[in-house]
């Protein structure tokens, strides 16, 4: 007899799962998107406000997603935590990502 089927709960969907939260000028979401979606398997990103991401991947898959944001924060085309990828402990300085 098989086993009923009953969706996943959101902890075993999400487990080893890490969400990042990105800031990138709003006319350059879909880059920032593209690159992501085209460097496959790293992460999934959702946009929440305006220029405001949210980037999710898997623990395993962390590593690389580090050194494409820190590609992004260094041409500036992304605002996060320096922290946050690895790379120092202090966050980037504000930057003008109004678009302009």
């Amino acid at each position: 007899m098989p086993r009923p089927r009953t969706p996943l709960s959101i902890e075993s969907a999400s487990a080893g799962m890490i969400t990042r939260r990105v800031v990138v000028p709003v006319r350059e979401v879909v880059f920032v998107k593209g690159v992501l979606e085209a460097s496959e398997g790293v992460a999934a990103v959702f946009a929440e406000s305006g220029g405001e991401l949210a980037i999710v991947t898997h623990a395993s898959r962390e590593p690389a997603l580090r050194e494409i944001l820190a590609d992004l924060a260094e041409i500036g085309l992304a605002e996060i935590g320096l922290a946050e990828v690895g790379l120092a402990e202090e966050p980037l300085a504000p930057r003008a990502l109004s678009g302009a």
